[in-house]
């Protein structure tokens, strides 16, 4: 599998060309913070291979080549002094806020054209590409999530254990978790094809947060995969590794839907 690496607008990237190369549509992706955590390690993870499109998979904040002394420590950190207010909602801002500085440089340094651009993102990756489509800054194709936190208030309780207590809700903390709930804010969203892909043994509040918005919107659509549990790769997550058959299911739900949204 070829794939090329490259920093643009100061985020770092994985990107894999089509088959045969040449100028092609782009699809940009958001890794997990769980497995596959960096942005290497999830384009291996999900490929996509059969698509005609580059897959530029880009490194989330703090994470990949951009980890401080490489090293999640620091992460970790932000995570312990305040999950929501220090680490998760300022990692799903900056993210999406790098976007439309990081896409103008991927066209200069990639062949691919100017039309709209395909999203992926998966877990808080997901809540990114959310963003993005909230943010509407940049003409979106179509837009697929794999087990996405559509609600970062149903994160929260998932991560205190990287506190080791139990969250702290404050009059602030609920205005921004409120801020990053995408099934109420569904009608911001930019009208494009979205798929949702949920595994069987994701958690149970982030699949009825996913049914919840797919509920919501005019063209979208669900798939469960069977035995999917949340991470997409074996710990720890931040290396190319072999393929997952769970992740190979999700790989192929991704590959056939978004060939076919290019074709359209």
């Amino acid at each position: 599998m070829e794939t090329l690496s490259g920093t643009a607008a100061g985020v770092p990237y994985t990107a894999l060309p089509p088959a045969g190369g040449g100028r092609a549509p782009l699809i940009v992706t958001w890794h997990m913070l769980d497995a596959p955590r960096t942005d290497a390690a999830f384009a291996a993870a999900l490929p996509m291979l059969g698509v005609p499109a580059w897959r530029v998979h880009l490194a989330m904040p703090m994470c990949g080549a951009r980890m401080v002394d490489g090293r999640l420590d620091a992460a970790i950190e932000l995570a312990r002094r305040d999950v929501l207010l220090a680490f998760l909602a300022p990692f799903v801002r900056q993210a999406a806020g790098e976007l439309p500085a990081a896409l103008k440089e991927l066209r200069e340094q990639l062949p691919v054209d100017d039309g709209p651009v395909s999203v992926l993102g998966a877990s808080l990756g997901g809540a990114v590409a959310l963003e993005v489509l909230a943010a509407q800054q940049v003409p979106i194709r179509s837009a697929a999530l794999v087990n996405p936190a559509v609600r970062l208030r149903s994160v929260v309780p998932l991560t205190e254990g990287l506190a080791g207590r139990p969250y702290r809700w404050t009059e602030e903390a609920h205005r921004v978790a409120d801020s990053f709930d995408y099934v109420a804010r569904a009608g911001e969203l930019a009208p494009v094809p979205l798929l949702l892909v949920s595994g069987e043994r994701d958690h149970p509040d982030l699949r009825a947060d996913a049914a919840a918005l797919v509920a919501r919107l005019a063209d979208a659509e669900l798939v469960d995969v069977p035995e999917l549990a949340h991470p997409l790769a074996e710990e720890p997550g931040l290396e190319p590794a072999p393929q997952l058959p769970t992740a190979k299911a999700v790989d192929e739900v991704l590959t056939s839907w978004f060939t076919g949204q290019l074709a359209d």
